[in-house]
């Protein structure tokens, strides 16, 4: 997928699965560009949740997509890594069990994840 880097797979818990994506984005309607892109895969299309953060000429931008209160924290991550221009989606599929806080800690870890890999680049 051109201009969007996917990490699939890469946290489980209790039946949940989570991914992260992102690219360079230069307004919001690079950020619907990008999540058009993923969502034509059929397996992201069908996520219970596709939470987005992103930083926009210094405005910082977010949904949650029901999963209350990621957005913020992905927003605050990326304030910290100073991401700018440049959109991160954390993806979950649901797995049939609350996990409570442990949530914001796979959100947490996913966004560490991809800057992980953007800082390498």
């Amino acid at each position: 997928m051109a201009g969007l880097t996917v990490y699939d797979k890469i946290i489980s818990d209790r039946g949940s699965r989570y991914a992260v994506s992102g690219g360079p984005v230069r307004d919001r309607d690079g950020v619907d560009a990008l999540l058009a892109q993923l969502k034509r895969s059929k397996r992201f299309q069908k996520a219970t949740h596709n939470s987005w953060a992103a930083i926009l000429s210094g405005e910082p931008v977010k949904d949650d997509d029901g999963e209350s209160g990621a957005g913020q924290l992905m927003l605050q991550m990326l304030q910290r890594a100073g991401v700018d221009d440049h959109v991160v989606i954390v993806t979950r599929w649901y797995g049939g069990k609350h996990l409570g806080g442990d949530r914001f800690r796979h959100v947490a870890d996913a966004v560490r994840h991809y800057l992980d890999r953007l800082d390498a680049t």
